[in-house]
């Protein structure tokens, strides 16, 4: 495999590429071509097993080390990365917001040329400021690589990856599909970076379903169409996607939606589901807020495929760490 993208000097789909254009950094899905986004989709089923069999493991980074380094809060992210890095055979280091050197004040460089003198080789970061993993790429020895974990609203590759994975699945003629993608829109870096993914493999239809106040205003998320109705956005649909309300990222939550209407006018529920096509699958990236941007009957149903988003979360986390331990010449 070897990902590569054209794409204009200094973006960050440019920096996350190394010598021959192979994969060093992910820090964005957008400008990766078609062919290296299906072919770490590729990578991702071999590290999936049956339910109930021992879960798929290797030794290809034996003796290297996984920094995952979480300045803002996460269950699934950092687990599923975690899990990745040991079944890949790597020592793994975890540090979180509450135990980094950051809170006393030190400077984000200072906490990376420290991992770099333990011998980090992967790190893998959140944050809630913008632009900090593409920043933190720019500063690392060559021999080391920075995973985006989520970033800001910006950003969050390894979902869009996994989202589109759980989607190839069930319903792998992209071309022809309507995938609705409901709730805060705005603010979720979840929706950018799933809208990314869903581009480069040529989605039929893409429905960005929110109330105004929660409309994408990027310029990148031009190509789909925005609906400000769920029935509207839900008809015939064959993929559905629920979102929860990014209430850390918004300053001022009553002046951009009503929170006592929001359930009543944006929930996606059992009864609602009917719009769409009997087949369709219904996700959401976690966590959920039951009752409020979905109905809990739903999310625990037979059309769910929410706990299959998860697996297919660390099977495409050790394909990236597994891609780039091959790819990076700098090894």
């Amino acid at each position: 495999m070897t990902p590569n993208a054209a794409t204009p000097a200094g973006s960050d789909a440019e920096l996350q590429l190394g010598e021959g254009g192979n994969l060093r950094h992910l820090l964005t899905l957008k400008g990766m071509t078609r062919k290296a986004m299906i072919d770490l989709l590729d990578a991702a089923e071999s590290f999936l097993s049956p339910p109930g069999d021992p879960p798929q493991r290797s030794n290809i980074l034996a003796g290297r080390t996984v920094g995952n380094l979480f300045f803002e809060a996460s269950t699934r992210t950092r687990a599923s990365f975690d899990l990745a890095g040991r079944r890949l055979g790597a020592d793994v280091l975890n540090l979180d917001v509450n135990t980094s050197s950051r809170k006393k004040g030190e400077s984000i460089l200072d906490t990376i040329y420290t991992l770099e003198a333990m011998a980090v080789d992967f790190m893998v970061v959140r944050d809630a400021g913008a632009g900090i993993p593409a920043y933190i790429a720019r500063h690392v020895k060559k021999h080391v690589s920075v995973l985006n974990a989520g970033e800001a609203d910006v950003s969050h590759p390894t979902q869009g990856l996994l989202d589109v994975m759980t989607i190839r699945h069930h319903k792998p003629d992209f071309a022809n599909l309507v995938v609705a993608i409901v709730g805060d829109i705005r603010h979720s870096r979840v929706a950018r970076s799933a809208a990314q993914a869903l581009r480069t493999l040529e989605v039929g239809e893409l429905r960005l379903v929110s109330p105004p106040g929660m409309a994408a205003e990027d310029a990148d998320l031009e190509f789909a169409r925005r609906v400000d109705k769920l029935d509207d956005g839900l008809r015939d649909a064959d993929v559905v996607m629920a979102l929860r309300i990014q209430r850390e990222r918004i300053q001022d939550i009553e002046g951009i939606v009503d929170i006592d209407n929001y359930t009543r006018d944006f929930g996606v529920t059992r009864e609602r589901m009917k719009l769409a096509k009997p087949d369709a699958i219904v996700m959401h990236p976690g966590p959920m807020n039951r009752g409020i941007e979905i109905e809990g009957s739903l999310a625990d149903g037979e059309q769910s495929v929410i706990t299959e988003q998860v697996t297919n979360g660390v099977a495409i986390r050790m394909a990236v760490l597994a891609h780039i331990a091959r790819s990076h010449g700098a090894w």
